[in-house]
C-alpha cells in the first residue's frame, strides 16, 4: 500500500506524488467494477419490484432500490459502464477529428481562414446547448449524446492543434522536408503530427471528464439516452423526486461521478506537468 499511495518513481527522474497515485488507483478501481459489472451485480437493473420500492439498505440489497423496486447497487454499477462509454468516446472522436482538422488547418493557408472561422462559429454557441438542439433534433440515443458532445468539442481540439503546428511548421527540419520533396501526408504524419501528442493527451483527458459531466447534465434534463439505459445522470434524475425521503438515490451516483471526474482530471494535471518542456527546463 505504501508503495501505491507514495512516490512513484516514472522514467528520467520524474516523480508522481500520492495525489495521482490515488486518483489513478480510484480511476482503475470504477473502471475495472464498471466493466465487470455483468458478473457481480446482484439483480438485474432494469427488473421492476413493485413490493420492493423505496427499501434502505439491507442484504438483499446493498444500497436499497428506487421508486420502481429496481436495486440501485446494480444500476450505479452498470450506469458506468454507459457513462465511462461516452466519455471515452466522445474523447477519442473528437481528438481524432481535431486532429486532422487541425493539421490541415495549420499547415495549409488556404485553408486556415475557412477551416477556422467555421470552428469559430462552432465555439460561439454554449457548447450545452448545442448539445440539447442536437440531441433533440436527432432523439434521444447513445450515439446522439456522443454526437452532441463531440461537436462542441471538436473546435478547441482544433485550435490547439492549430497553435502547434503553426510553430512547428517554421522549423528548419520541416522546411528541409518540403524542399527535399517529401509529400504532404508524409510530413504531417511524421514531422507534425508526434509534436501535437503530447497536448492532445492532456486535452483528452480534460474531454473525457468534460462528456461523463455533459452526459449527467443532459440526462438529468431529460435529453440523454433513453430512461431505460442506467446512466449515473439518469438515476439521478429518477432519484431527484424522491430527494426528501431518500436523498441516497442521488448520493450514490454522485459520489461515483465526482470520485470518476476528480480523478480523471488530476490525472490530466499531472500529464500537463510531465509533458510541459517548459515545466522539466524550469526544473532542470
Amino acid at each position: 500500500m505504501q508503495t501505491v499511495l507514495g512516490v512513484l518513481s516514472l522514467p528520467k527522474g520524474l516523480r508522481l506524488g500520492a495525489g495521482p497515485a490515488i486518483a489513478a488507483l480510484v480511476l482503475a478501481i470504477i473502471v475495472i467494477a464498471s466493466i465487470a459489472a455483468p458478473l457481480y451485480i446482484p439483480h438485474d437493473p432494469l427488473a421492476i419490484d413493485a413490493l420492493h420500492r423505496l427499501k434502505g439498505s439491507s442484504e438483499a440489497y446493498l444500497l436499497g432500490t428506487d421508486a420502481y423496486g429496481r436495486d440501485v447497487f446494480s444500476r450505479v454499477m452498470m450506469g458506468g459502464r454507459v457513462s465511462l462509454f461516452i466519455g471515452v468516446g466522445a474523447a477519442v472522436v473528437s481528438v481524432a477529428l481535431g486532429l486532422f482538422i487541425g493539421l490541415v488547418s495549420g499547415f495549409f493557408r488556404a485553408a486556415d481562414a475557412v477551416i477556422m472561422r467555421i470552428m469559430d462559429s462552432l465555439m460561439a454557441i454554449p457548447s450545452i446547448l448545442l448539445a440539447i438542439a442536437l440531441v433533440a433534433l436527432n432523439g434521444p440515443s447513445l450515439w446522439s449524446v456522443i454526437s452532441a458532445i463531440t461537436i462542441p468539442e471538436i473546435p478547441r481540439v482544433v485550435r490547439l492543434v492549430r497553435s502547434v503546428v503553426l510553430s512547428v511548421r517554421e522549423e528548419p527540419y520541416v522546411e528541409a522536408a518540403i524542399a527535399l520533396g517529401s509529400s504532404m501526408p508524409k510530413i504531417l504524419w511524421q514531422h507534425l503530427m508526434p509534436n501535437t501528442l503530447a497536448p492532445l493527451i492532456v486535452q483528452g483527458t480534460y474531454i473525457c471528464a468534460s462528456a461523463i459531466l455533459v452526459e449527467a447534465i443532459l440526462s438529468f434534463l431529460g435529453a440523454g439516452v433513453s430512461t431505460e439505459i442506467p446512466t449515473w445522470g439518469n438515476i439521478m434524475a429518477e432519484g431527484r423526486l424522491y430527494f426528501q425521503i431518500k436523498p441516497m438515490l442521488i448520493f450514490w451516483p454522485g459520489l461515483m461521478l465526482s470520485l470518476c471526474i476528480l480523478s480523471i482530471n488530476l490525472l490530466g494535471d499531472t500529464a500537463r506537468d510531465l509533458l510541459d518542456p517548459r515545466l522539466k527546463k524550469r526544473e532542470a
